[in-house]
């Protein structure tokens, strides 16, 4: 038996206004901040991450809001589709909550499941699916109880400008299992319950162009450092050019782009995102890197101030 992840880690994207962002994310979705910090290659950009109330892996996604940013092109090379699971019975309610922020929507069905798919204010594709498998979230929000709440991920459709090399790597290296296929997707499964079904788009389309609008990578889930390690020598070992351990505060990680060209992370399951906070205090206060702690007062005058609001309908 090979390597093994247990699925995505996280799912890491660059949007336009970060108060637009938060609205979306926080506000309309129900996701929770469970952190607020920066870029840490490019400290004057936010590093904004929404997820479960403790930021579980499998829950995280992340955004660098650039307001002034270029707008991007979804195609090869990216995710092209973040999936979110949701409980079952509940993509009603979830269609009523879209049409109340005028969120225009589009029901579709793929492998006998059915889908709500959306794009976010920066045009970032999205689509909810009800699934049983997954612990319900326990972060209720304004209108979103536990019975409708975002579990996590339900995966991701991956647009790829190599179809069969990337089905390769998630099968052959990653761990993978392919489970279902047809003309348009083949679909693979990972161990966890959640961030756990990957659909690879079997045709090639137009190259993707990196901007406002989509996503950066995707981060897949290591389960220590010692872990990482083994994936970092096993990705090197089969023909990937993998990076040196990075550390991000809240989990360490490799990055590699596969043959399709969509960039990927393996990262810790570990330390997460108490180390800094409290659990209750999650997301409040704008948390730096220690190199750039000197430096807080100018970046917080630089960065748009930004809260999780109540949103009216």
């Amino acid at each position: 038996m090979g390597k093994q992840t247990k699925g995505i880690h996280h799912i890491s994207a660059i949007v336009g206004h970060p108060q637009e962002n938060v609205d979306f994310y926080a506000g309309v979705l129900g996701l929770r901040l469970v952190k607020k910090t920066v870029n840490f290659d490019d400290p004057g950009t936010y590093h904004l991450y929404f997820g479960d109330e403790e930021g579980s892996p499998g829950t995280i996604i992340t955004f660098f809001p650039w307001a002034k940013g270029r707008k991007g092109r979804i195609g090869d090379g990216q995710v092209g589709v973040t999936t979110y699971v949701v409980p079952e019975g509940s993509l009603a309610s979830w269609k009523n909550r879209l049409e109340s922020f005028q969120i225009s929507f589009t029901e579709t069905e793929r492998f006998g499941e059915r889908y709500l798919q959306f794009d976010d204010p920066h045009g970032l594709h999205l689509e909810l699916v009800e699934r049983e498998a997954g612990e319900k979230s326990t972060w209720e929000s304004d209108g979103i109880t536990s019975d409708m709440a975002i579990k996590g991920f339900g995966g991701s459709i991956l647009y790829s400008s190599n179809p069969t090399e990337t089905a390769n790597l998630l099968e052959d290296h990653m761990g993978l299992t392919e489970i279902d296929a047809n003309e348009e997707y083949i679909r693979y499964q990972s161990q966890a319950d959640i961030g756990n079904i990957i659909d690879v788009k079997m045709a090639s389309g137009d190259r993707g162009m990196m901007g406002v609008g989509t996503v950066h990578h995707i981060a897949w889930r290591a389960t220590d450092d010692n872990d990482l390690r083994d994936w970092q020598e096993h990705l090197y070992q089969n023909g990937f050019g993998v990076t040196d351990v990075k550390d991000r505060n809240y989990f360490n990680s490799v990055y590699f782009k596969e043959h399709g060209g969509i960039l990927f992370e393996m990262a810790t399951d570990s330390p997460g995102f108490a180390i800094d906070e409290e659990r209750d205090e999650l997301g409040r206060d704008l948390k730096l890197p220690p190199q750039y702690e000197d430096f807080r007062d100018q970046l917080t005058e630089s960065l748009y101030p930004i809260e999780v609001r109540k949103l009216s309908k």
